[in-house]
């Protein structure tokens, strides 16, 4: 599992995860402004269906990484998530007419920048690893001493 980085790597994991955990959560509270009513506003076929998997998506593996269980398997997903938001909605905004009257480039920077924040946070978690104060690295060290401890009785 490879989880011998910093325990720093806590901020980045903690920050991704809750982000990831709150839109999750808030695609069911809110489901006409987040949840299908917005995948059915964006174009996204089967807007329920996909609203309501995305936002399971993005609490089961939001919650992971901010426990820091299965970190790197965890944030797979939530890559091709965050990829597909900058894609369906933050690369449109590059049209004509732009984001609240900003356009072009800057006007999709501003409303992106919680999505490359997560994006780039997630990257950095696959690359880096967990950190020391994950369960994932808990679970390397047990399994080390049992190892040991099974080899030398």
């Amino acid at each position: 599992m490879g989880a011998d980085g910093p325990a720093a790597v806590i901020c980045i994991r903690v920050a991704v995860g809750l982000v990831f955990l709150s839109e999750g959560i808030q695609k069911f509270l809110y489901p006409d402004k987040l949840g299908p009513g917005r995948f059915d506003k964006i174009g996204i076929p089967a807007p329920t269906f996909f609203a309501y998997f995305d936002g399971f998506v993005e609490i089961a593996c939001g919650a992971l990484i901010v426990i820091g269980l299965l970190t790197r398997l965890a944030a797979v997903p939530l890559l091709v998530d965050i990829g597909l938001a900058i894609v369906l909605t933050k690369l449109r905004e590059l049209r004509p007419g732009g984001f609240q009257g900003v356009q072009g480039f800057w006007g999709m920077a501003h409303d992106a920048r919680t999505d490359f924040a997560m994006l780039l946070g997630l990257i950095f978690l696959v690359w880096a690893g967990p950190g020391r104060w994950s369960l994932d690295a808990w679970l390397t060290r047990r399994a080390r001493v049992m190892r040991s401890s099974a080899m030398n009785p």
